[in-house]
């Protein structure tokens, strides 16, 4: 039971921290907290599926395809152009690969999810604070 009562702190240690997080940050940051989160889910799912724990893997995927939701969610398609369009449609081209990962149990296919996503991540880091208000 005290394994128990360690795990169940830890995970509210964790919760808090993140909710504090959120509240704390700026909008592009919130967007880095996101694909923080993805490629946590992905790369957990990786080693759930290495280890053909179906039902964990299933869920980790399912959270990830549901935090992508949220990044496409965020996009400005009225006044984004052609970025926000694209990006969009990378967000649902990632969800698909994701879902059918979870059918066919595929590591290559979360490697690619999880390249994409590093890249994504890897501009929005990338610009510059003045422009980040924009």
């Amino acid at each position: 039971m005290l394994g128990y009562a360690k795990s169940s702190n830890l995970a509210a240690y964790q919760s808090a921290a993140a909710h504090g997080g959120v509240a704390a940050s700026d909008p592009h940051r919130l967007i880095v907290m996101l694909l923080d989160g993805a490629l946590e889910r992905i790369a957990t799912a990786r080693g759930c599926m290495q280890r053909n724990e179906t039902s964990e893997k299933a869920r980790l995927i399912n959270r990830a395809v549901s935090i992508i939701g949220e990044l496409r969610s965020s996009l400005d398609l009225r006044n984004g152009g052609q970025i926000a369009a694209n990006l969009a449609e990378l967000y649902d081209y990632m969800c698909r690969r994701l879902l059918l990962a979870t059918t066919e149990n595929k590591v290559e296919m979360l490697d690619e999810v999880n390249s994409l996503l590093h890249e994504i991540r890897g501009a929005w880091i990338a610009i510059a604070p003045e422009g980040r208000s924009r």
